[in-house]
């Protein structure tokens, strides 16, 4: 698998879009959780909700362009999913804790 600079470049901008409008849902500032932490969501909800759409054949019809909404809508859900996990382990985690 041949990945370009420009490939990187999309999945940059895309995570970062996508991480700053998940990030500014969930936190309800506009600054989100940060710009580095906000495109760290955005990149890896940008692989989940990426791979779910393909798993599921989800398609808009709205790849067409270059950086396509429909790559934005599946790295929101995405790193929606994603923060999801995150507060699931993290209250499975304080609540072994109380009962130790």
């Amino acid at each position: 698998m041949n990945i370009s600079i420009s490939e990187i470049i999309v999945w940059l901008i895309v995570g970062a879009l996508a991480g700053t409008v998940t990030g500014s849902l969930v936190k309800r500032k506009k600054q989100g959780f940060g710009t580095p932490t906000n495109l760290g969501i955005g990149l890896v909800g940008a692989v989940i909700g990426g791979f779910l759409f393909n798993l599921l054949k989800i398609d808009y019809g709205m790849s067409r362009i270059q950086v396509s909404l429909q790559d934005l809508v599946s790295a929101c859900v995405g790193s929606l999913i994603f923060l999801l996990v995150i507060w699931i382990v993290r209250k499975q985690k304080a609540k072994r804790s109380a009962d130790l």
